[in-house]
């Protein structure tokens, strides 16, 4: 069959989406393995499936580029936001968007009838590790020193709906990630695995990321992860509560503030192109 698609990104987290308010996609799994592959495929980061709710403007499904779903994309997300309100799918700029890890609140700004940034509410961070999960001991853990493979890394961890990983070291830009990430993601400390962030504090409110992400490897962005390691960076006492973080990652910035009750993530969200791909 032949499906319409459009092509978004946010901070070079690039993915494909398809409009399922009027009809479903069959075998989203297969789909995202198949279209997402950069030589034989569209080429993305996985699909986005815009669905219809009962209980919020519409509901998002992602699956990555292994064809398993993730509960939550922060730089999916704003995307969505702008194709229901580009598409005059829905007129007002405060929006609900329904996801695997609860109802998620978005302020979209708009020029000229097109959405040029979002700010979402993420929602409280999720800190308990078995509600994370991670399989180690304690109320939190944070800078944790962890074996894994070869080497001892200090480790803090946090979910934002997504289970994540940070560890801060002193320059990120020669890791060897394609290395490295795969020891955490597979490591039997996280029984659903991980996505790990390396990070490189530059001052109080800006720090640099890359990040290898479960299911998907390195990816350009991560906004979840850009939200975990701001709140990661406050638990190790390196930025402060309330204060806007800037996260600087391969594919451009988010502004992160961890507040006392929730965490906000501002960032732009960019149409690539719109095609028909046959399925």
């Amino acid at each position: 069959m032949l499906r319409k698609f459009i092509k978004m990104e946010g901070c070079g987290n690039d993915y494909i989406y398809f409009d399922c308010l009027n009809e479903d996609l069959p075998h989203p799994e297969q789909v995202s393995i198949t279209v997402s592959d950069r030589h034989f495929g569209i080429g993305g980061d996985g699909i986005v499936l815009i669905c219809t709710s009962d209980v919020a403007d519409a509901k998002m499904r992602m699956f990555n580029t292994d064809g398993s779903e993730g509960k939550m994309c922060g730089n999916a997300i704003r995307c969505v936001g702008k194709y229901l309100y580009d598409h005059k799918i829905v007129t007002k700029e405060s929006i609900d968007i329904e996801t695997l890890s609860g109802i998620k609140h978005l302020k979209l700004n708009a020029e000229n009838g097109q959405v040029q940034s979002v700010c979402v509410d993420m929602g409280a961070p999720i800190l308990e590790p078995k509600a994370i999960p991670v399989n180690l001991e304690g109320t939190q853990i944070v800078h944790q020193d962890i074996q894994i493979g070869r080497n001892s890394y200090p480790i803090t961890c946090v979910s934002m709906g997504n289970p994540h990983c940070i560890i801060f070291v002193e320059e990120v830009a020669s890791m060897e990630l394609e290395k490295i990430g795969p020891l955490f993601e597979h490591a039997e400390i996280f029984p659903e695995q991980v996505n790990t962030e390396f990070v490189r504090v530059i001052d109080e409110h800006t720090l640099e990321m890359r990040v290898w992400e479960r299911g998907s490897g390195e990816t350009l962005a991560c906004g979840t992860g850009a939200c975990a390691t701001v709140v990661g960076a406050v638990l190790n006492g390196i930025c402060k509560q309330n204060e806007e973080v800037t996260v600087k990652l391969r594919g451009g910035e988010l502004k992160i503030t961890y507040s006392d009750e929730t965490v906000y993530m501002t960032g732009a969200a960019r149409k690539t192109f719109e095609g028909v791909v046959e399925l």
